[in-house]
């Protein structure tokens, strides 16, 4: 039987911070109010596109397993904030790092998008389509933001993480994993204003806004995400025991607790990331799985446990079987271009602009 062997990985943080302090300059909220409700300190922002995220990513991942993006057959991109429809991100990625010999797809599930994308790979590999495939998920979610609601505009934050998974023999890589969608949870998580469902002779299609229903996507999501993971461990007949990591959806510190809880996962055994980073939705998994490695978390051999959801209700779970090697190949120099200023700064004209139409209002 053929499996798909995850051989490298990569992340890309942008440089400028956007802390818990700056949100308190403009916004009615603290460091005290946001910590005890999300454990989020700070978040990253973007000042390039979305697109130059996911290459710098690519090109860590590509060096990690030591390849040459020519060698790679399919490119799958899991992100909600492309950008462009058309064409579409993967392809402008594929042109980046030099991929001729891909395909190249993006996937919309939301903060799923990588998960989803590692379920697709690991299933087309076993079917013998494709041998070398890249997998990204992140997102430059903060330009999507209402920032006059702290409810919402708290909670996440830009990266992208990427990872190559390789044809092999050898029983290792996604064994196990489980994909699905609660439908009439459509509205918990939900960008508006934006898509064709929006009037584009309305001047609010102009400005994404957000439905966030807290606590139904706490009390879905972690229902969801535990069930999935106790199915992936029962296709593999092994038990919560023995999970040497878990590093799930980085949402926010309560949902991680409650699903470690749930499942009877120590929290020593979770990895945690989400107080440097905030939510940055596709991006959380691959982003937390580059710095477990980089933190000799993951052994060879152990078993690595993902969970995740998101707008949809999407959710998933994945059960991985490292192989041997812990380190990458080799290292790349690739990096954003130099930015020169904060998070604050770079958002100031969307900042404004939210504010001013609220006050008018």
């Amino acid at each position: 039987m053929q499996y798909a062997q995850i051989t490298g990985w990569g992340k890309c943080v942008p440089p400028a911070v956007l802390s818990n302090a700056d949100l308190a300059t403009f916004m009615d909220t603290s460091d005290e109010w946001i910590s005890s409700r999300t454990g989020i300190k700070e978040r990253r922002i973007c000042h390039v596109n979305f697109s130059d995220m996911a290459t710098v990513a690519a090109q860590h991942a590509l060096a990690a397993a030591n390849l040459d993006a020519s060698e790679i057959d399919l490119i799958l991109l899991g992100s909600l904030t492309m950008d462009s429809l058309c064409p579409n991100t993967a392809s402008i990625v594929q042109n980046a790092i030099g991929a001729h010999n891909a395909a190249s797809i993006d996937i919309n599930s939301a903060c799923t998008g990588f998960l989803y994308g590692l379920h697709i790979a690991n299933s087309l590999i076993q079917t013998g389509a494709h041998k070398k495939v890249l997998v990204i998920g992140g997102e430059f979610i903060s330009h999507y933001m209402n920032w006059a609601r702290r409810d919402v505009a708290v909670l996440f934050g830009d990266a992208c993480g990427a990872v190559i998974l390789e044809a092999t023999n050898e029983k290792l890589g996604l064994l196990a994993s489980r994909i699905g969608c609660e439908m009439d949870t459509t509205s918990a998580i939900q960008i508006t204003n934006l898509g064709s469902a929006y009037s584009r002779l309305s001047d609010d299609f102009l400005y994404p806004d957000w439905n966030f229903e807290g606590q139904e996507v706490f009390k879905r999501a972690v229902k969801a995400m535990a069930s999935a993971c106790e199915e992936v461990l029962q296709q593999e007949g092994l038990s919560i025991d023995d999970v040497n990591i878990m590093v799930p959806h980085q949402a926010n510190q309560r949902i991680l607790d409650a699903l470690a809880k749930r499942i009877g996962m120590p929290s020593d055994k979770v990895m945690v990331n989400v107080h440097k980073y905030g939510n940055t939705s596709a991006g959380t998994i691959p982003v937390a799985l580059t710095e477990a490695l980089e933190q000799s978390r993951v052994k060879p051999g152990d078993y690595v446990l993902m969970a995740t959801f998101g707008a949809g209700l999407t959710w998933g779970a994945g059960l991985v079987k490292w192989g041997d090697r812990v380190s990458p190949v080799h290292q790349s120099d690739a990096e954003l271009p130099p930015c020169k200023q904060t998070g604050l700064e770079i958002l100031a004209p969307h900042i404004e602009r939210y504010r001013a139409k609220a006050a008018a209002s």
